[in-house]
Formats: C-alpha cells, sequence, structure tokens
C-alpha cells in the first residue's frame, strides 16, 4: 500500500505534531546584539562582492548612450554656452592686459618727464670743485615704426573701449600679435592704439 496522506496517521492523526505544525503567523526572531552583528557582516559581505564585481566588469568600460535628438540638443546648448563663457574671459583679460599696459607706458612717461633739476644736474658740496660738464648724448635719429605693418581690408567700428575703428587701406603700424584672433596696433590715419581682429586686416 502506498503511503498518502489520507492513509498516514501521525501524531493525533495528524501528519506533523504540535510543535512542527505549519503555523499562518510570521515568527519572531529576538533582536540580539549577535543578531545584530550577524546581520552586518551579512551587509558588508554583499558590499565587497559588488565593489568585486564592479572592479572586474564595470570599471573602466564605456557606457553608450543612445545618440536621440534631445541629447544632441543638450550637447549643442552646453557647447554655445561654454563657447559664450570662454569669450567673456578672453576679452575680459584683452582689457585688463591692454590696461595694464597704458597704465605702465602711462607711469614709464611721467618718470621720464620729471627732472626739476635737468638731466646734467649734479650735487655740489661745499669746498668741492664741481665735476667737469659732460654734454648729454644725442637722441637717436628717428626709426621706422616697429612690428609688423597691416593693412585694412575692410571698415571695422570699435565693439568695445579697448578697440579702434579704422576704414579700409588705413596702415596699422607698431602691431603686436595678442593671440590667435586679435592684435594690439596703432592706426596711422589717426593714431589711435587698441585692440584689432585679425581677420579685418593683412600684411602690407
Amino acid at each position: 500500500m502506498a503511503l498518502t496522506m489520507k492513509n498516514y496517521k501521525g501524531y493525533n492523526k495528524l501528519p506533523y505534531c504540535t510543535a512542527h505544525y505549519p503555523q499562518t503567523k510570521a515568527t519572531v526572531v529576538a533582536d540580539t546584539p549577535e543578531q545584530r552583528r550577524l546581520i552586518q557582516t551579512s551587509q558588508m559581505q554583499s558590499q565587497v562582492a559588488y565593489h568585486a564585481d564592479f572592479e572586474r566588469n564595470i570599471k573602466g568600460t564605456v557606457t553608450s548612450l543612445a545618440e536621440d535628438a534631445e541629447t544632441k540638443r543638450v550637447k549643442e546648448i552646453a557647447g554655445v554656452v561654454s563657447q559664450a563663457a570662454y569669450t567673456r574671459t578672453s576679452q575680459s583679460d584683452r582689457s585688463e592686459g591692454f590696461q595694464r599696459e597704458e597704465s605702465y607706458n602711462a607711469k614709464s612717461e611721467q618718470q621720464r618727464a620729471y627732472n626739476p633739476a635737468g638731466p646734467s644736474a649734479r650735487m655740489v658740496m661745499p669746498g668741492i670743485p664741481a665735476p667737469a660738464q659732460v654734454p648729454p648724448p644725442q637722441p637717436p635719429p628717428p626709426s621706422a615704426p616697429g612690428g609688423v605693418v597691416y593693412v585694412a581690408m575692410y571698415d571695422y567700428d570699435a565693439q568695445d573701449d579697448d578697440e579702434v575703428s579704422f576704414l579700409e587701406n588705413d596702415r596699422i603700424i607698431n602691431s603686436e600679435q595678442v593671440d590667435e584672433g586679435w592684435i594690439v596696433g596703432t592706426v596711422q590715419r589717426t593714431g589711435h592704439r587698441g585692440m584689432i581682429p585679425a581677420n579685418y586686416i593683412e600684411r602690407a
């Protein structure tokens, strides 16, 4: 005879005894320090396994993103914002550099101009004969304008305080390269000096 639940008779005619009969309520486990330690150890082991899997399979790999219209639009906006910030920073740096150069030139001119006793003045002490007067050195003959000479290809109106305006065919003298897109030079016709866009001029 095959043993089944219908013909099996256990304790009190049930397949389980009272202590081991399945209950419909959850089993309550006491929250002891040992239990908390086991839970913490299990969590740490899980974290170690996660990091080991990350180092072995995920780290150093490239995650490919879907190239849709929204992603392209976000990239274009980020590029425009970055370019605008770079342009503002570059213009600010050029303006500060030009102002420092003008301030330095003005101070140099003031120092050269201030000499109350003249260039040949000497301090004379009582009882000591004055040294022989030495004639001042002759200034060197005027030289040609320094730097590369450019010719304006188009008219340009200054967009900022540190820029200069010029007309087509104006000559730019005493030029200095600032960066790839700008130079500092003097417009020979007006005598004004400032920043000049390099794409408006060409070498003479």
